[in-house]
């Protein structure tokens, strides 16, 4: 059953902010209701109540729509809204005008008159802010919030207020600039969020690269030159063939001899290749985890541990990494490396669930894990373990002394990264 709480959880951590974000702003519509409006149906003689609950009501459903707009111009969805901007810094403007103009008539008492102007500063302070949500520009935030004081200043002084015209245009200076300010942080905290998950995934992306050219590189060491000495022997042997000569059957059994141990090196390579050393991979998933911000306490030893049972679960221990890294969205991450009954257990916990799941549940990754386990009468299990939780489980059966339970977090510094780790990646 899908409800809020995992509707939520459910959301990256960009998108959890994003979220965050636009409630915000969109809150800010019911304060000015809440803050300004509904106080003036006490404090001003109706029908002038009324209609300034009205305005304001309208002016904070349009900063809402301007905001939506706005802030998707800045994640890359729509056009910049100029002219709806424009509009609403003219409505802003308008209505702040008109509520100034109702507090010069003298409608009421001294409470009057300070509830008109506490509608003036919420029109202008919201105003700008929701604005300055589609500007990039500083000089231009500046010159947004320089303006508005300076017209409200202006207005006041025609409207006679004389020396209580600069503490006004001073008191929309402070709060214009403030609201400016927390619009332009927001933007700023927003599109950081978003870049830093792009970085991520842009290095995940140059690991596979990089893992895919360090293997061309190898095989092209491996065989280039074998290749080119096979081109010219044979060619060699086609002209001796030609002449009669026998010497042509010797250059073909050279050229059959190079095959096959181009062929073993080849073998070679990718039995390299697919071979995993498990303490490289625990020390490397702790660098890699620890580098993108993810706690990880790596636990156990695999000293006397059988080179195949250390090669299928490191293989375990990268494809576990790379889900963390890729699907989830994880704070914490443990791994823990131990003996049971004659059992070697290698357990993956983060707290990444909601992601995690969706990313490799039905993925080809853990199909492969269990074909490279099986090989070694082993087992693994993947799925959620608790609220928030996924766990991988691989269990092999192996003779021998019991794991010692140490900490490799000692061992290893907290930037390594070694290429066993990288290739996990490529999974």
């Amino acid at each position: 059953m899908s409800g809020p709480g995992k509707w939520w959880r459910r959301k990256s951590t960009p998108a959890k902010v994003e979220t965050y974000t636009r409630w915000s702003f969109h809150s800010f519509a019911a304060a000015e209701v809440t803050v300004f409006a509904l106080p003036v149906l006490g404090q001003v003689p109706l029908p002038y109540a009324l209609w300034l609950c009205l305005l304001t009501c309208v002016h904070a459903a349009f900063g809402a729509v301007v905001a939506s707009r706005a802030l998707d111009w800045t994640r890359g969805r729509r056009a910049q809204p100029l002219p709806l901007m424009s509009a609403y810094g003219a409505t802003s403007a308008l209505f702040a005008g008109l509520v100034l103009w109702l507090a010069d008539q003298d409608l009421g008492g001294e409470d009057t008159a300070t509830a008109l102007g506490t509608v003036t500063a919420g029109l202008l302070f919201f105003g700008v802010g929701m604005i300055t949500l589609g500007v990039r520009s500083r000089r231009r935030v500046l010159g947004l919030v320089l303006g508005f004081s300076a017209g409200v200043g202006l207005l006041a002084l025609a409207l006679g207020a004389g020396m209580a015209a600069l503490v006004a245009a001073l008191a929309a200076l402070f709060g214009t600039g403030f609201f400016a300010m927390t619009s332009v942080f927001s933007v700023w905290l927003l599109n950081a969020v978003y870049e830093l998950d792009e970085a991520r995934e842009t290095r995940a992306r140059l690991a596979v690269a990089e893992e895919r050219l360090r293997f061309g590189r190898d095989l092209h060491d491996v065989i280039g030159r074998n290749l080119a000495v096979v081109a010219l022997k044979s060619e060699l042997a086609v002209q001796l063939a030609r002449r009669g000569r026998e010497e042509a059957v010797e250059q073909m059994l050279e050229v059959q001899r190079i095959a096959v141990e181009s062929q073993r090196e080849v073998r070679d390579v990718v039995r390299g290749y697919r071979e995993a050393d498990l303490g490289v991979e625990l020390l490397g998933a702790q660098g890699v985890l620890r580098a993108a911000g993810i706690d990880c306490e790596v636990t156990g030893d695999t000293a006397g541990l059988p080179g195949e049972v250390q090669s299928a679960l490191g293989w375990v221990v990268r494809e576990a990494t790379t889900n963390v890294l890729r699907h989830g969205d994880a704070a914490r991450c443990s791994v823990v490396l131990e003996m049971s009954q004659g059992t070697v257990v290698l357990m993956v916990e983060n707290d990444g669930a909601e992601t995690a799941v969706a990313g490799s549940g039905g993925g080809s990754g853990l199909a492969g894990l269990r074909e490279r386990l099986r090989a070694v009468d082993g087992t693994l299990e993947a799925g959620p373990a608790g609220k928030g939780t996924f766990r991988v489980v691989a269990r092999v059966p192996v003779a021998g002394e019991p794991v010692a339970q140490e900490s490799l977090a000692e061992d290893a510094p907290a930037g390594a990264e070694p290429v066993a780790a990288e290739r996990g990646a490529a999974v």
